[in-house]
């Protein structure tokens, strides 16, 4: 007696379809599980063989051979649970087979309840690409696997409900497809609650405008930290391609909320800075997502940036160009997106104090040469704004005026994002931060004085190539926000103003 189910498996974001074979033969009663499983797909035995008997089915006293195809690719996870004792009740005449374009996956509980797995969105998408109709999935994943269109997805709580379906007795209807909503639960901190702080909080509003990479340098205690967990206030919402490429991610890092369709909010991860490079590039036997893959599409906040491991901050200088990262191990090798905005913050010497107008620094000059030196130039030249946050008066902070609020920024900063939408439309890219060279020259025109201004400042300040495109693209955000097709010296001159404080700090000493 022979029966195959459709089912699916995931390696990183990519899935593909897996077909479950069941032999049942005559001779000693064993249960043989191949196709290149990993322990947790052969725990599946077990599993299976409690849930068939909870419920109700005979389990076959005979030889039962499992295989999983195709056989060259590993098999992780217990997402193949259900498709087994399908498989298994099908080939001993239990239940009817299945449609052939019919796919079913799940974990099971020993009880026969239907339990969430991880990496649902990718595999619903492969399901969808390789003909498949109908997917039955746990109840909990039910809302991620309705994001694809196109695909009838039914929500499974048991092995019971299944049967009753196959048999006709209780046919189940198919979710309602996900909506794509920028509602979401909760408020997010707002700039009103800063005080003080213009020229962080411009730098700011510059870097959402165009993506840019930030970089706040002051003493403690000067909002640093604040104003840099307001920055996703005033991100533009994401559009839907962008929410499935998060929600993949997420899914598949099993960071995804039960039950919870799309995320809509753009992420905003901030690792301790004890994290490790694999903790931030991602890894693992079996590859699987890190820091800078769960920020893609939203902020990288790397708080007290010198005390993060030297090779960890260096792994950052390939991903901040390429946007995705390639994470290679014995087993498999999986490349994930990572188009995250950095915002780093940090203290200009040991004791947080140099350059401060009143508190005395402590520090010996080779104690802050150390301490600047743990952020190397290649990884600073990455960096499109080095922005300084002062002290904050008293008068500022016992004042009672409120500074603008998130959403005044944000209404300029989407304004400039349409802009910038519309001039790169067709052209593989959405914000001024992506522009390549090629792109540069087409949509940075500069007027004579901004280019003489720019001349100037590459000479005096020695400028890198890299460093000439990251100004240039930032004078073009400027100029978005303020509305101009051309690139001004005005737009120039503050742009370059961005790019004093690598000289302050660590070429002055």
């Amino acid at each position: 007696m022979y029966a195959k189910i459709t089912s699916l498996g995931g390696l990183a974001l990519e899935g593909f379809p897996v077909t479950v074979e069941a032999d049942l033969s005559g001779g000693l009663p064993a249960f043989e599980l191949v196709g290149l499983p990993d322990n947790a797909v052969k725990e599946a035995r077990d599993r299976v063989r409690s849930a068939l008997k909870n419920n109700g089915f005979t389990y076959p006293v005979s030889r039962i051979t499992v295989n999983l195809a195709p056989a060259d690719i590993k098999k992780t996870g217990p997402v193949y649970d259900l498709p087994v004792l399908l498989a298994i009740l099908a080939a001993s005449g239990q239940l009817p087979a299945p449609a052939p374009d019919a796919a079913f996956l799940g974990e099971l509980a020993l009880d026969g309840t239907v339990r969430s797995v991880n990496g649902v969105l990718p595999m619903a998408l492969a399901a969808r690409a390789h003909g498949v109709r109908a997917l039955f999935v746990p109840a909990d994943n039910a809302p991620e696997a309705a994001v694809v269109e196109e695909l009838q997805v039914y929500a499974l709580h048991t092995v019971r409900e299944l049967a009753d379906h196959l048999r006709g007795g209780a046919p189940l209807l198919p979710v309602p497809p996900t909506g794509f909503s920028l509602s979401c639960g909760g408020t997010l901190p707002d700039f009103a609650d800063v005080r003080g702080q213009p020229e962080a909080r411009r730098a700011l509003e510059i870097a959402a405008a165009g993506h840019h990479n930030l970089l706040l340098i002051g003493p403690p205690g000067t909002g640093k930290s604040m104003l840099a967990q307001r920055l996703p206030s005033i991100l533009p919402p994401m559009t839907r391609e962008e929410a499935i490429e998060t929600t993949e991610i997420y899914s598949v890092a099993g960071q995804l909320p039960r039950g919870s369709g799309l995320v809509t909010r753009r992420p905003f991860r901030s690792p301790h800075h004890s994290v490790s490079s694999m903790g931030l590039a991602g890894g693992g036997s079996v590859p699987r997502p890190g820091e800078i893959s769960l920020a893609h599409n939203g902020v990288l906040f790397l708080d007290e940036l010198p005390e993060f491991r030297r090779d960890a901050l260096e792994l950052l200088r390939q991903p901040m160009e390429d946007g995705r990262v390639t994470v290679s191990r014995v087993a498999a090798s999986a490349t994930f997106p990572c188009g995250f905005m950095l915002v780093a913050a940090m203290n200009p010497c040991p004791c947080g104090y140099f350059g401060h107008p009143t508190r005395q620094c402590t520090c010996t000059p080779s104690a802050i040469d150390r301490y600047l030196q743990r952020i190397s130039g290649p990884l600073l030249d990455r960096i499109d704004l080095h922005v300084e946050v002062p002290p904050v008066e008293y008068g500022a902070l016992s004042g009672q005026e409120q500074g603008e609020t998130s959403s005044e920024i944000l209404a300029r900063v989407t304004a400039a994002r349409s802009r910038q939408q519309e001039r790169y439309e067709g052209a593989g890219i959405s914000c001024n931060a992506q522009l390549t060279p090629a792109l540069q020259r087409l949509h940075c025109p500069l007027t004579p004085a901004a280019d003489r201004l720019l001349a100037r400042a590459f000479q005096r300040m020695g400028l890198s190539a890299r460093a000439y495109g990251r100004v240039l693209r930032v004078s073009r955000t400027i100029a978005d926000l303020d509305g101009a097709q051309q690139i001004d010296a005005p737009h120039v001159s503050e742009a370059i103003q961005y790019r004093n404080l690598d000289r302050k700090y660590w070429h002055s000493r």
